[in-house]
């Protein structure tokens, strides 16, 4: 299956929790539908991505990168690569690329979409972002890698100001799909 088809089958079964949410959801389908390159940062106006809230292995904190560019403590995440085989894997590389930290488990999902603006194509481009959460292993220590300036954990429920709502809703519903998903296996 391509890493398109997969987008296209995890959306289609995905089921949005909020109004707002099934509007994206609905948009990031046609635009699958509407671009070949839908998954791919070349596709203008905008592509899909995948990030990931890395949480600690109780679901108390949440890892976060002070991003470069966006001089935000943001989740981890970035665009599809060709060799991702689907949203989750590059989810998941992704977490694992930025946190530096071996043996994610990645959870369930998606647990939340998000449209927001950058500037992959001047003079601005959409992220269609597909988000996911991870648990890492206890004790797991975090690399700060050359796409991050800082990566720190907080607090699920004390993210800093100099972040957005769409990285405290995913870490919150992140925490959340790991409470159900440790009930559901425990």
């Amino acid at each position: 299956m391509s890493l398109r088809r997969d987008a296209v089958a995890v959306l289609s079964a995905w089921t949005a929790p909020t109004t707002e949410e099934e509007a994206l959801r609905t948009e990031f389908l046609e635009h699958l539908r509407a671009h070949d390159d839908a998954m791919l940062r070349e596709c203008v106006p905008g592509h899909l991505t995948a990030t990931t809230a890395v949480l600690s292995h109780d679901g108390s904190r949440v890892l976060l990168t002070l991003h470069p560019k966006a001089g935000m403590w943001l989740p981890m995440g970035g665009h599809c690569e060709v060799s991702d085989a689907t949203l989750a894997d590059a989810a998941l590389r992704e977490a694992w690329e930025e946190s530096g930290i071996s043996g994610l488990e990645l959870l369930p999902g998606p647990v939340a979409v998000d449209k927001h603006v950058v500037w992959c194509h001047p003079p601005r481009s959409w992220h269609l972002d597909v988000e996911y959460a991870a648990v890492a292993p206890p004790g797991a220590e975090a690399v700060i890698s050359d796409e991050s300036l800082d990566l720190r954990w907080f607090p699920v429920d004390e993210i800093p100001e100099l972040s957005d709502d769409a990285t405290r809703r995913l870490a919150a519903r992140g925490r959340a799909a790991l409470g159900s998903h440790t009930r559901a296996v425990g």
